[in-house]
């Protein structure tokens, strides 16, 4: 029996080596690196915690593309669940220190955008149009969704190890005289 628990200790220390270790992505590490739109398409950004964005039918016809239709309160509601640690990438930047960012394959037009929160330790966190009281309300697919004020501080994650890998290479060059 005392075998059983070392080898399975040896194989959970073995398994945690092998999955990425994921860091915050903080303004300080966009203004380190600087990197540029391209570059910051070949980023592998993760979710940090899970994020549940609602939104509540009217009623004339829906159409659902993704999520699932529940009942809250009496109302039908719309649901798109986007667990924690999902793979996402860099869109565009709709402006100066905003990312927007999918986590959908085949899904450029539904994205969030993510920003540097100065309470949060300037992490990029999700942007919301309004944070009220008890929701904050997001744009996605161009259609208007309520988020819990809890995921203020959802943020975007990075892979350090692999982005360090990604750094270009550079050289000076001592320049070329006549002989």
């Amino acid at each position: 029996m005392r075998y059983f628990y070392w080898f399975l200790g040896a194989g959970l220390i073995v398994l945690s080596a092998c999955s990425p270790t994921l860091s915050p992505y903080t303004e300080s590490l966009q203004q380190q690196y600087r990197w540029s739109d391209d570059q910051l398409r070949q980023i592998q950004f993760y979710l940090s915690d899970d994020l549940v964005l609602r939104r509540a039918f009217s009623g004339s016809s829906t159409e659902i593309i993704r999520g699932s239709v529940k009942v809250v309160d009496g109302q039908e509601v719309e649901e798109i669940l986007i667990p924690r640690a999902t793979p996402g990438v860099a869109l565009f930047r709709p402006k100066t220190n905003r990312l927007a960012i999918s986590f959908e394959a085949n899904g450029d037009e539904r994205f969030l955008i993510f920003g540097p929160n100065p309470k949060a330790g300037d992490r990029y966190v999700l942007l919301a149009k309004d944070w009220g009281r008890d929701q904050g309300i997001v744009t996605y697919e161009g259609r208007e969704y309520t988020v819990s004020t809890r995921s203020a501080f959802t943020g975007l994650m990075v892979n350090l190890k692999k982005i360090r890998r990604i750094e270009v290479q550079s050289r000076t060059v001592g320049g070329r005289k006549v002989n």
